[in-house]
């Protein structure tokens, strides 16, 4: 985790990349991301910089 980011949960990792909440589930979902930690009542809690980094991993596997 980042050293001055916080596990937030879905909708606000979602809000902070600037997409629907919908679509971070879907992602995660399909396993396109992954959250830093699922809680044990199965609820997601994201570090924000990691999640930029999986997707900037993504974009760069789709260009290659």
């Amino acid at each position: 985790m980042s050293e001055n980011e916080e596990l937030v949960p879905t909708g606000t990792a979602a809000q902070r990349i600037g997409v629907h909440r919908g679509t971070l589930v879907r992602w995660w979902q399909r396993g396109l991301v992954a959250p830093a930690l699922i809680t044990p009542g199965g609820q997601a809690r994201w570090d924000v910089d990691n999640l930029k980094r999986q997707l900037r991993d993504l974009r760069e596997e789709g260009s290659g």
